[in-house]
């Protein structure tokens, strides 16, 4: 791929969906830790300052693809929530199928789990105050909009369902980091089978969280 300089500034967002693109495309093949500028440089077709012009860090351009994921998956969650939620259902029978139904959504979203587990210990840093400060105004829109759709089907969770909206996308980063055990470590578990219970599987195990931290909030 290649490119002529950009001189508008519709070629200027297309380079920039551009590299936001292939950032997307080396994450299906790696971890967040193995992205690099150079090698996003190099297969974007640029030259590392060009990116630069775009995005301050490789940072930056994780952050925004982030918060593109968080947005797209936010939109598709709520026809899955009101398709899949029965309104009729007792408040703890609601709030399981709520759980069951994030940790399929989740589970099918590793890059995007993966980002999130990466957010506060690597994304925000290397990053400019602009840059971050935009993030978390965005993050904050996107914590809004989960929190509601949590209310509008499972009503009983009150003033907590901020709490609990941030609470299920820790647990889904944290859990992304041990989801994709390293080789020597897969070796490790077939040799001792017994340590094998400290591989979780995505879906069963954001199920077990959701469901116990949304029945943890829930009036008794």
């Amino acid at each position: 791929m290649s490119f002529q300089r950009a001189r508008t500034e519709e070629q200027r967002e297309i380079r920039r969906r551009a590299i936001l693109d292939m950032a997307s495309a080396m994450l299906d093949e790696m971890p967040v830790a193995a992205v690099t500028l150079n090698e996003l440089s190099r297969r974007v077709g640029l030259a590392k300052p060009n990116v630069l012009r775009y995005f301050e860090s490789r940072e930056a351009v994780l952050l925004e693809l982030l918060d593109h994921f968080l947005q797209q998956w936010l939109e598709e969650l709520g026809g899955e929530l009101a398709d899949g939620i029965d309104q009729s259902l007792p408040m703890t029978e609601r709030a399981a199928a709520v759980a069951e139904i994030l940790s399929r959504s989740l589970s099918r979203r590793p890059v995007m789990c993966d980002l999130f587990g990466a957010q506060g210990s690597v994304l925000e840093h290397n990053v400019s105050v602009e840059v971050v400060t935009r993030y978390k105004r965005a993050s904050l829109d996107r914590l809004t909009t989960m929190a509601a759709l949590l209310h509008d089907h499972l009503p009983e969770v009150g003033e907590t369902a901020v709490f609990c909206s941030l609470q299920i996308m820790l647990t889904a980063g944290a859990l992304a980091a041990y989801s994709t055990p390293p080789p020597s470590l897969q070796a490790a578990y077939r040799a001792e089978p017994d340590l094998a219970r400290f591989h979780l599987d995505p879906k069963d195990y954001l199920r077990q969280a959701l469901s116990a931290t949304l029945l943890g909030v829930l009036p008794r």
